[in-house]
C-alpha cells in the first residue's frame, strides 16, 4: 500500500487485495488519496470490501450466475427468476443500484395492484441475490436492506376455509379422488406432497403420515419426484379414521405411490387440479376454492382447537413459526379477545361467589 505523487502532480494511491490483485486511484491531493486508501484498508479488515471492478456486471449477468449456485427444486427456481426479472434495473451495473431504486420498484409494484404477499416474496428473492453479491465481494453493501413493503390489509379475509358440511359434500362427490382430498384436508398435505405419498410413509399403528417427498411438474413429461420444500419434512399425527381410509390402498409395497391417475401416472399440478375442478363444478363451489383451500381448512381447525403456533407450524411443515403467523395470525384470538374472555371468566367467578352472600333488600 502506498501513496505517491506522479510527475504530473496527481497523487496515486494503490493497494493489493486478498488475492494479490492491485487496485489504484488517482486524486488531486495527498489527503484525498490517503483517505481513499484508508477506506479500502478498513473495508478489507472489516470484511466489507468489494472488488470495484466486479460490480460492473449488470444485474442480469449477476443473477444468471447466482441462480446456477442454487440447489432449488424447479418451482423455486422459476419463482426466483420471475422475481429477479421483474426489476427495472436489469441492464444496469449492479454496483449502481441504490436503495431508492429498490424502494421505488416495490412502490410501483404496489401501485399497479400486485398483492402485498407477492411483493414480499419477490423482494425476498431480490434481497437474496444482493446478499449473495455482497458475500461474493461483487458489491460492498446490500441496497435492498430496510426496504418498506406495503402493509397486508385484510389479506387474510380472502383466505378461504370450508365448513364441515362443505368438506363432507366435497368428499361425497369426489369419487376415486376422495382419498386424495381426504389427506389434504385431514393431514394438511400440499398437492405435491399428497401426490408423492407412498405406502411406506403411512404408519398404520401410530396413525402417522410421514412427508418425505413431493411431486413437481405441470405435465407428464415435466413430472419429477423431489424432496419436500426446505423444512417441510415432517410427521403428521392424523385421526385413526383417516388411517382406516388409507388401509384400502391395496398395494402393500412400501415404495408404491398411494395415488395414480387412471392411466397409471403420478398426479401433477395440472392433472390433480383437473380432478378437483370437476368436483368443484359438481358441488357448486366457486373458483377460489382450490385443493390448497383444504390445507387452510386443516390449519384453521387446528387453531380453533387451541393448538399453539409451533404445533401448527410443525403440522404444516413451515420452516419457521413466523411463516405460520404471517399466513394464519388472524385465526388466533387477539390480545383483546383473550383479555375479554379472561376477565369475563374471572367476573363470572366473582359474581357467582358474591350472589349467595348478598343480603336481600
Amino acid at each position: 500500500m502506498s501513496v505517491k505523487q506522479r510527475p504530473n502532480g496527481v497523487w496515486r494511491a494503490r493497494y493489493r487485495d486478498q488475492n494479490g490483485k492491485e487496485h489504484s486511484k488517482h486524486e488531486k491531493t495527498k489527503k484525498a488519496a490517503q483517505k481513499w486508501l484508508d477506506e479500502q484498508t478498513a473495508a478489507m479488515v472489516t470484511g466489507q470490501w468489494a472488488d470495484p471492478t466486479a460490480g460492473r456486471v449488470t444485474w442480469d449477468e449477476w443473477v444468471s450466475r447466482w441462480l446456477t449456485m442454487q440447489v432449488w427444486v424447479p418451482g423455486t427456481t422459476t419463482a426466483a427468476k420471475t422475481a429477479v426479472e421483474s426489476v427495472p434495473w436489469r441492464m444496469r451495473a449492479i454496483r449502481d443500484v441504490k436503495h431508492a431504486d429498490v424502494q421505488m420498484w416495490v412502490t410501483r409494484e404496489s401501485e399497479r395492484g400486485l398483492a402485498p404477499s407477492t411483493i414480499r416474496t419477490r423482494l425476498n428473492y431480490v434481497q437474496m441475490a444482493f446478499r449473495a453479491a455482497v458475500d461474493n465481494q461483487v458489491i460492498a453493501r446490500n441496497p435492498a436492506l430496510r426496504v418498506k413493503t406495503p402493509r397486508q390489509r385484510k389479506r387474510e379475509a380472502k383466505m378461504r376455509t370450508l365448513t364441515a358440511d362443505q368438506v363432507a359434500t366435497a368428499l361425497e362427490s369426489a369419487g376415486e379422488f376422495r382419498l386424495f382430498v381426504a389427506v389434504c384436508v385431514f393431514a394438511g398435505l400440499r398437492l405435491g406432497e399428497a401426490a408423492g405419498l407412498q405406502v411406506g410413509d403411512i404408519d398404520f399403528e401410530r396413525s402417522v403420515i410421514a412427508v418425505r417427498r413431493q411431486v413437481q411438474g405441470t405435465s407428464i413429461p415435466s413430472t419429477r419426484v423431489v424432496p419436500p420444500k426446505a423444512g417441510s419434512e415432517r410427521e403428521v399425527f392424523v385421526p385413526a379414521e383417516l388411517i382406516d381410509m388409507l388401509r384400502g390402498v391395496g398395494n402393500p409395497t412400501p415404495d408404491a405411490f398411494v395415488f395414480r391417475t387412471v392411466m397409471g401416472h403420478l398426479y401433477n399440478r395440472n392433472s390433480a387440479g383437473e380432478e378437483w375442478r370437476k368436483i368443484r363444478a359438481a358441488v357448486g363451489f366457486d373458483d377460489e376454492v382450490t385443493l390448497h383451500t383444504f390445507r387452510h381448512t386443516f390449519a384453521s381447525n387446528l387453531i380453533a382447537s387451541g393448538c399453539d403456533v409451533v404445533t401448527v407450524q410443525r403440522a404444516l411443515g413451515h420452516s419457521q413459526p413466523s411463516i405460520t403467523l404471517n399466513v394464519y395470525s388472524h385465526l388466533w384470538p387477539s390480545a383483546e379477545d383473550k383479555t375479554r374472555t379472561a376477565t369475563a371468566t374471572f367476573m363470572g367467578e366473582v359474581l357467582a361467589t358474591a350472589d349467595p352472600v348478598r343480603t336481600p333488600s
